[in-house]
Formats: C-alpha cells, structure tokens, sequence
C-alpha cells in the first residue's frame, strides 16, 4: 500500500518490484489518479478510493480545516489528514481483501489503512520507512482520526507493526528507533528520455534545485520559483528538476540554467550541490549518491532530519523564516567552498550501499508471511 502522491509511491517501489522478481504476486493498492504512477512501475496497480490528496484537507463534516501554527498541533493536522485518507480508502481495501487474500500486508510510514487491512485479514503487517522517519505525534493524530473504523473492525489501538524496513543510514537513526530490517535505499521515479546535456556538466560547478516531484503550477511552484530565483544568482550551472508544466512556467531562464524532469540517478553524479524542500525522496536520494545538501524544510516534519543530517556534516539547513536571497547563496558558495561537507556527504552514501538489498528485505518478509505472525 503506498498514498495518494508521487513522492510516497517511489519510495515503495523498489521493495515491491523486489518481491516480484522474487516470483510473488504483487499489487499496489492506491486511489485511482495515481495508477499511471504505479502502473509505470511496472507494478500492478489496484484503485480502491477515487478520492485524491486534498479532499483529505476537509473534515468528516465537510469542514476544511485550518492549518494550525504551533508545531505540535501541526503534527496532529498532519496525522488526522492522513488518517481521515486512509479511512476514504478502507472499503475498498476491506473488499480487495475479502476478493484476492493476501498473505502479508506492506505499507509506507503514512499508509495508516495497511494496519487495519492486515488486521482485517489476519495477516502479518509490515511497516516500510520511506524516509528517515516522521514524528511519532503523526501517528497519534492518525490513530484518534481512525478511531470509528478502529471500532467497527473491533480493535481497541492501532495494530503494531510485525516488522519495520527501515531505510534510514544508521549513523542518522535516532537513539529511540525501532528495531528494524535495515533496506538500502534505492531512488526511483518515472523516467524518460535522456537529454545528452544531462550527463555532461560544464566547468563552473553543477547545482540542481527541486521542490519534488509533487509541485505543480498550481502548488507549491512559488517554492520552486524562488529557489530558482535565489540560486541562479550564483557563478554556476544550475538544473531545476521539475515535471514538464511546471519547467515551462519557469521560462524563459537564462542561459546557463536548465530546467524539466531530470531523473535523480542520472544528475546526482553530475552534482555539486543541491538546494531543496526536505522532501523525503529528494534528501534520501541525495544521501545515497553522496551530494551535499541545502536543505529548507517547508513542511515541519522535515526539520527533525533535516537537523540530523545538517549536525552530521554533510547538509546544511536553512529556516524557512530566513530563506532569503542573501542567505541561500552565502550557504551555498560556503558549501561549494567547503571539502568537508563532499567527504561527509560520501560517507553516508558508502553507509547506504553497505546495507542489505531489497531482496534481502524480501526474504524477511517471506519468513514472516510463512511464519504467520
């Protein structure tokens, strides 16, 4: 089970693409506007909700609810929006179970139906990290928003999970972090065809700036537009990595900037650095290539690994309150000035490619599937 956006599909991708190799039966149960998604994947989508992302933004009521300013209220909102999608997805997941019995149950970190699903069936549940870790009060604020479906499945708490597969490189796991099936990160996005240009960097340094693979011009371009804005101030080559509408919004740019879908694992190498919103795949996939990162944490679940990474050396994080032209280019040239935060940066990225494979994961799921529990 992955959600209702890119950025959480791709993280969930490799494992399920894993167990197929494996000679499993797989499907990807998610709501119908991302099946093209999950179906380019190569993984056999399975639509059980028509609801999208942001019908989750209004209440049980019909209310839309205002995003709250303390950050900890903001982690509650967090965690009852995604409870309130997981519960638009429960009854189609309830009949794909009763239709095709599964064996064990996968779900991302914000899948919060795949519990109750695997409840609902009897089967084990397996929790998979797709980044390095949300805060724990999500979790609450999904539980209390699924409290009806909790009752009408007869459970009391949400189900815990029978194994995590964590994907986080182990020097930034947290003290308190679970017991885990370690995984290593593999990035993954739809994929086109190569440009020339994009592996071929010129003489002055390569920056590449992203707001994910969820920007759209409608949302969260202004995010983008002023990380373009901010960067290409600087003596560099500068990549925006964006899907099609949103590069060409962006247009015309200056000569010594390109923009449009750049698949992450052909620009990484290229990089010197690159600036962006935190978002979970885009700090992962930079991680496991050994970039340097300047990260700006839009969203506030981002700061806690943000923070992670920035005090181990190989990033830099900037407040969005104070993300101003001045202070993102002088973080950047300090960067790019700096060999430390390259040495760091590879250092995670050989943590990374020394932890089990996919397949590896898979063979623990197996165990557990056979076992039962």
């Amino acid at each position: 089970m992955a959600g209702g956006t890119s950025g959480v599909i791709f993280g969930v991708v490799p494992l399920a693409q894993a167990a197929r190799n494996a000679g499993h039966e797989v499907f990807m149960a998610a709501p119908e506007n991302v099946m093209p998604t999950i179906t380019r994947a190569g993984v056999p989508g399975v639509a059980v909700s028509s609801k999208v992302m942001h019908d989750a933004l209004v209440d049980r009521r019909g209310v839309r609810v205002p995003i709250p300013e303390d950050l900890h209220e903001r982690y509650l909102f967090n965690g009852r929006t995604f409870g309130r999608y997981a519960a638009s997805c429960l009854d189609g997941l309830l009949e794909l179970a009763d239709r095709w019995r599964p064996d064990v149950v996968v779900g991302g970190a914000l899948a919060f139906a795949a519990p109750l699903v695997a409840a609902y069936a009897g089967v084990p549940y397996v929790k998979q990290a797709i980044d390095m870790g949300e805060p724990r009060t999500i979790d609450l604020g999904a539980a209390a928003e699924l409290g009806p479906e909790l009752e009408r499945l007869g459970l009391y708490d949400m189900p815990r999970a029978d194994l995590f597969v964590d994907i986080c490189p182990p020097s930034l796991r947290p003290a308190d972090a679970p017991p885990a099936q370690m995984m290593r990160y593999v990035p993954y996005a739809t994929q086109k065809r190569v440009e020339p240009w994009t592996l071929a960097r010129g003489d002055r340094p390569r920056v590449l700036v992203s707001a994910g693979s969820r920007v759209t011009p409608e949302s969260d371009f202004d995010i983008l537009s002023g990380l373009v804005e901010k960067v290409g101030r600087l003596d560099v080559e500068l990549l925006v990595a964006a899907p099609e509408t949103v590069a060409e919004k962006l247009r015309p740019l200056a000569p010594h900037v390109r923009a449009g879908w750049i698949p992450l694992h052909l620009a990484a190498p290229t990089c010197d650095l690159v600036v962006h919103h935190a978002g979970g795949n885009t700090t992962m996939g930079y991680v496991s290539y050994g970039v340097p990162q300047v990260l700006v944490p839009y969203l506030p679940y981002c700061v806690d690994y943000s923070r992670r990474l920035s005090e181990y050396g190989a990033a830099r994080m900037v407040d969005p309150a104070d993300d101003s032209a001045g202070t993102i280019a002088r973080v950047c040239a300090e960067m790019l000035a700096t060999p430390s935060y390259r040495e760091r940066a590879r250092e995670l990225a050989d943590e990374v490619a020394g932890l089990p494979g996919a397949a590896e994961a898979v063979t623990a799921i197996e165990r557990l599937a056979a076992s039962g529990r």
